[in-house]
């Protein structure tokens, strides 16, 4: 079994990403078949464990994915969540925010987007675009880039302490492995619409965004809501690590279905 703990970042370290290598792919197994059948058997091992969630209606999880663009996330949601019946499940993805969202503190539209009880909400970006790509772009200065942190620290230690479990991902791509993607965008006419311009200009500033997730990563990896990072140039790794965390995660509930209520037992069905 995974040692999970290895890609966790520890609050207020001296973690590096220069440390972990992109396209490390040890949670593979020895095949493709073989890392096929076991995927297949995780997904399956996630839905079981998502159908209890749901009918216990008592617990609440909270995915969040984040990541340069082309690292995964999309993909990351496919693949893990391949056997899981839709009830119960919610992806929410976070873009430019809206006149009203700008109207509103930055954590507003993302407050409303949390998991309620039995729920697994998917963040397909998330709160942490307000102490990233704001800050990459200067857009907010360093003092009030701190407060954000502690505001978000402060924010998830709420959700944990109400009954929301949160997983943090970050999925680590290397910048070769995104020049390869974005390239097959372009060349795949199914693909194509996937390509934004844009992309590549956030692709120029690619060492001030992983100063931003470093420093963000280290800010905000608390006990209660830790940040994991995701080797991501194979996405069969990638699939493996996150839903070896998500079953860990869920198994930790001690999840079970709710009793049957006593009149139940009474009930018979007429023809």
């Amino acid at each position: 079994m995974s040692n999970l703990q290895k890609y966790r970042v520890k609050l207020n370290s001296k973690f590096s990403l220069k440390n972990i290598k992109p396209d490390d792919r040890s949670e593979r197994g020895v095949s493709k078949e073989a890392d096929a059948m076991e995927l297949e058997a995780l997904a399956e091992k996630i839905n079981a464990l998502q159908d209890i969630l749901y009918a216990q209606g008592k617990h609440k999880v909270l995915l969040i994915l984040q990541g340069m663009d082309a690292s995964g996330k999309d993909g990351t949601v496919k693949h893990v969540f391949s056997e899981c019946d839709p009830l119960g499940i919610r992806l929410a993805s976070f873009r430019s925010p809206t006149p009203e969202e700008l109207a509103h503190d930055y954590l507003w539209r993302v407050h409303k987007q949390v998991p309620q009880k039995g729920e697994i909400v998917i963040f397909n970006r998330s709160h942490y675009e307000d102490v990233l790509i704001v800050k990459v772009h200067d857009w907010i200065g360093e003092a009030e880039c701190k407060r954000r942190f502690a505001q978000i620290n402060e924010f998830e230690r709420m959700l944990t302490e109400t009954g929301t479990v949160i997983i943090k991902c970050y999925l680590h791509i290397s910048k070769q492995e995104q020049k390869l993607r974005l390239q097959e965008r372009l060349n795949d006419p199914t693909k194509t619409w996937k390509f934004n311009p844009n992309d590549l200009k956030e692709r120029d500033l690619w060492s001030k965004y992983m100063v931003a997730y470093e420093n963000a990563m280290r800010a905000t990896s608390t006990e209660n809501a830790p940040w994991y990072v995701v080797p991501a140039d194979s996405k069969t790794n990638r699939n493996f690590l996150i839903s070896r965390l998500l079953l860990s995660t869920l198994k930790s509930l001690n999840l079970s279905y709710p009793p049957v209520p006593a009149e139940f037992n009474s009930i018979k069905i007429s023809d």
